[in-house]
């Protein structure tokens, strides 16, 4: 079975270029999964056990700027702030860069701004590993092709590996041992009145990471086996909804699966729950609205801060309820 380095040797072995850019400077967005990525059938290179797909948020993300430096070790700068080498991000960051080193042969200076908030259940790891591989392909001139570089950002965030393109984005779980065939690819129907919430009732770091609240779920939740089952079922549904530009239905499915996926995390061992009291009120004041006739639905990944999906005609409405809420058209450009 082949490691990260040998897939990343295999993407890389025709697109060695001698002379690299000095410096680049690249955007990527986040991504909110509507139907989850929640457990891996292959840890070391973040091969899913089940298929997800996700919707990108324009303009929410990470600006990264790159370049070789010739030191000792890697420089990590997280929104103006240099960490140190034992810094959680530093070492993720720096980790994954090595996977490069045998090819590369130099280090890196990484300044990234995110105008998000960090491991706050906001999906900036998404963002930033993905605007990580746009600066190395950049900067090296690789030339890789959009397919191929999700397929890189994957080894570093599963998550990141839909941050490539606008709109809705499946990721396909593949079948390969090697991670060759698991990748984004856009899901092309757009939905220009759809838009999107963010309920922000913390930035505090979570208190247990995505990857090891995924790895302790599929360990030990008695709920976790049917859980790609639900994912499958649910993938199916939210397309059509889609196609349909089914509101309600669409809506259900999304809600469900986030639900279902905290449901398994709560019968893990020792119990995994990100809600904080804020986030139950805000849950309850989205079923409220529903009762008054008002279309609204929420999504939740690993933190407190909710998401929550309407149409365009219902802002006035949901702004009121939730006066500080920001709220993004997720298909203004398109």
């Amino acid at each position: 079975m082949k490691n990260k380095c040998d897939v990343i040797k295999d993407l890389l072995q025709s697109k060695q270029i001698s002379f690299p850019k000095e410096e680049v400077l690249v955007f990527a967005p986040s991504n909110i999964a509507l139907v989850k990525y929640w457990g891996k059938r292959d840890t070391e290179l973040n091969l899913p056990q089940t298929s997800s797909l996700s919707v990108t948020i324009p303009k929410k993300g990470a600006n990264t700027r790159l370049k070789l430096i010739d030191a000792e070790q890697d420089h990590i700068i997280l929104n103006g702030e240099a960490l140190d080498a034992k810094h959680p991000f530093a070492i993720k960051a720096a980790d994954y860069l090595t996977l490069f080193r045998p090819i590369t042969k130099r280090f890196y200076q990484v300044n990234s701004d995110s105008n998000i908030p960090i491991a706050a259940g906001l999906a900036s790891s998404a963002s930033g590993f993905a605007a990580l591989v746009m600066a190395l392909n950049e900067l090296h001139q690789w030339q890789l092709g959009l397919e191929e570089q999700s397929i890189l950002a994957r080894m570093g965030s599963g998550s990141a590996c839909r941050s490539f393109w606008p709109g809705f984005v499946e990721w396909h779980k593949g079948q390969n041992d090697d991670g060759m065939d698991s990748h984004g690819e856009p899901f092309n129907v757009p939905w220009p009145d759809l838009c999107l919430g963010v309920s922000l009732v913390s930035e505090q770091i979570k208190p247990v990471s995505s990857r090891d609240g995924m790895n302790r779920t599929t360990q030990t939740s008695p709920f976790y086996p049917a859980w790609p089952n639900k994912v499958e079922q649910d993938l199916e549904n939210i397309k059509q909804a889609i196609y349909d530009k089914n509101f309600h239905r669409f809506g259900q499915v999304v809600e469900s699966n986030a639900l279902a996926m905290h449901a398994t995390m709560m019968s893990a061992w020792p119990p995994i729950l990100y809600w904080l009291p804020e986030t139950v009120e805000h849950m309850h004041r989205v079923w409220q609205l529903r009762q008054q006739g008002i279309g609204i639905y929420f999504t939740q990944d690993a933190g407190p801060n909710l998401k929550f999906l309407f149409m365009k005609q219902q802002i006035g409405d949901i702004q009121k309820q939730f006066p500080m809420l920001e709220v993004v058209a997720l298909f203004s450009k398109q």
